[in-house]
């Protein structure tokens, strides 16, 4: 059994809109609430110093429930459970050595472009989707028409919904049986670049020309909101033109998310159709992203992002994912001979200075052969099989 999630766009009526509003508020507040709860907590367990009278997940919960206003019966109780459960969460990775980039638990803010909740009771009935209603609401409540997507089939978990750029959304999870995919007895090895990924079969291009006209809109409409913010200050913000411009600007985020998503689903998928041991480097992009070296087209290959995909699907299908070594010297070492370059000798995004070898040409001055450097990288990768 394993947990697929689909994001789909919801078409609520302005019943339910109100309705996924206020949801969207109460979170917010029931986050903010207690968290200001498990603060005091922590502060007093200090100051007693006494560890049992330290914060955890279900005094917080309790006590949160024990001074519910009149007001909360309305909206769903499970909203408060799961915000509570979620900064138990935050809180155990912040404290956690092992995730040093967990930060701590901050206060949700009602300007935030994105704002949502979560509910475990949420139903699919008719090809649309149901929230609970607590019994107290008299209200009368619809269901949720939604994106014209087949729904899993498997057992429906925690929903989030959540609201961006006046438009609705929500990520359906389902727990579902998959199946091993027929072995082929192929094996092969993706070495990523800036803009680029290679294989054994070929190159997958992420920076299509889609996506650099989008990038040039991008910095046009930020350039635009900067300069309005200078010359008008905090009043820029009022203004119906600049609310427009910020308008595109988020929906042309949106579509670069989506075509680098298709991009890397496409991609990752045929990957685990087509092969049964696949190869790939353990970098560490957060640390590449800090030497502010190509810096913004690392971050646009979606590295990361490939990974983490990857390594779920091969999970899925039963095929074997192999990692290798973080200073696996795949781009200095020559495939044919095995000599690895040092010192001045070694390649870098510019190719080699000394010896005036482009950023794409790999020569080994041991063997005397002259290899496409990403060619060379991904059977350096293959060799680890």
């Amino acid at each position: 059994m394993v947990m697929r999630t689909q994001k789909v766009r919801l078409y609520p009526n302005r019943t339910m809109q109100k309705v996924i509003d206020e949801l969207c508020d109460y979170r917010r507040y029931c986050w903010n609430q207690g968290l200001s709860l498990w603060n005091d907590m922590y502060e007093v367990s200090l100051i007693m110093e006494n560890r049992k009278l330290r914060p955890s997940e279900y005094k917080v919960r309790n006590e949160l429930v024990t001074n519910k206003q009149d007001w909360q019966d309305l909206l769903s109780a499970r909203c408060l459970q799961l915000a509570i459960s979620d900064l138990a969460k935050a809180w155990r990775n912040f404290l956690t050595k092992s995730q040093p980039d967990c930060g701590k638990p901050k206060f949700k803010s009602k300007r935030a472009p994105r704002q949502g909740f979560k509910t475990d009771r949420a139903k699919i009935v008719n090809g649309k989707l149901r929230l609970d209603k607590p019994r107290a609401n008299q209200q009368a409540w619809y269901d949720i028409s939604f994106s014209r997507v087949q729904p899993l089939q498997g057992e429906l978990k925690v929903v989030s919904i959540y609201r961006e750029n006046g438009q609705y959304w929500a990520s359906l999870p389902f727990e579902v049986t998959t199946e091993a995919k027929d072995k082929t007895g192929v094996a092969t090895a993706v070495d990523v670049n800036v803009g680029h990924m290679n294989y054994s079969a070929g190159k997958v291009n992420v920076l299509p020309a889609t996506l650099q006209r989008l990038y040039k809109r991008i910095k046009h409409y930020q350039r635009t909101l900067v300069r309005k913010r200078k010359l008008n200050g905090k009043e820029a913000t009022k203004s119906n033109n600049y609310m427009q411009t910020r308008a595109k600007l988020q929906r042309d985020y949106r579509k670069v998310a989506n075509c680098q998503h298709d991009i890397i689903q496409k991609f990752t998928t045929m990957l685990v159709m087509e092969y049964d041991q696949i190869v790939i480097e353990d970098l560490n992009v957060k640390q590449m992203q800090m030497t502010h070296v190509a810096s913004k087209g690392l971050q646009r290959s979606l590295f990361g992002y490939f990974r983490q995909v990857l390594t779920y699907k091969c999970t899925w299908y039963g095929k074997e994912l192999v990692l290798a070594d973080r200073f696996y010297p795949s781009t200095q070492r020559c495939s044919r001979c095995g000599h690895v370059k040092t010192g001045e000798d070694k390649l870098t995004l510019q190719g080699n200075q000394k010896h005036c070898t482009r950023h794409n040409e790999y020569h080994c001055y041991a063997c005397g052969a002259m290899l496409n450097r990403d060619e060379n990288a991904v059977a350096n990768l293959l060799q680890l099989i």
